[in-house]
């Protein structure tokens, strides 16, 4: 939220900006994971799902998917860390002198690594927007007045994350609480502990500390 005059009676920083991501290749990386069965290994793996998807298939995926998920994990999540290229994105959309290649560079960079992009998309079946549907109705279900809104109750809490750099909320649907901060401006948590007013603080805590 910006303001463009003062407002004297509202809290808000005037200045004030943050951004509320759920990235798109996050959400498939969790879901692959869990309907496909796959033990990816390493340190720091992010929780389950809230709504555990359905079994795709009781076979063996491919043994790449497993080894290869914990790095695509990584990546994608820096990805969601950096701020948007507003530049780039303007020229890809205005610039008519702009190469096939040069195109391709710049959507490439703005869309980032992606579990499609790097095995196909064998894995993301129909049950994948089955999913992804019943959690964006779970989500509008819990839907809040602007007053009501995690942001607004934590914002003496916010404020100073904010004024150490937070610009952007990476949300995933995960459970329980597993709160990073990735990247200079940012701050990776799950919907449970941004929903619930004394975690989401401590997790703005973590940014501002």
């Amino acid at each position: 939220m910006l303001s463009s005059s003062p407002m004297p009676e509202n809290p808000w920083p005037r200045n004030m900006l943050i951004t509320i991501d759920d990235p798109s290749p996050l959400f498939e990386l969790l879901w692959v994971r869990e309907a496909w069965g796959l033990q990816p290994t390493g340190a720091d793996l992010p929780p389950l799902l809230v709504d555990t998807p359905a079994t795709v298939s009781s076979g063996h995926p491919p043994a790449e998917w497993s080894d290869g998920w914990y790095s695509l994990w990584g990546a994608c999540v820096t990805h969601a860390a950096r701020p948007q290229d507003r530049v780039g994105m303007e020229r890809l959309f205005t610039d008519r002198s702009l190469g096939v290649s040069e195109r391709a560079a710049l959507l490439s960079g703005f869309l980032g690594p992606s579990w499609r992009e790097r095995f196909g998309d064998e894995a993301i079946t129909g049950a994948y927007a089955v999913w992804q549907s019943a959690d964006a109705e779970r989500r509008m279900s819990a839907a809040l007045t602007l007053d009501e809104t995690p942001e607004r109750r934590a914002l003496d809490s916010l404020i100073p994350a904010w004024r150490a750099g937070l610009t952007t909320l990476v949300v995933i649907p995960c459970r329980g609480s597993y709160t990073r901060r990735i990247g200079a401006s940012a701050l990776l948590l799950t919907d449970e502990t941004r929903d619930d007013p004394i975690r989401f603080a401590e997790a703005l805590g973590t940014f501002a500390g």
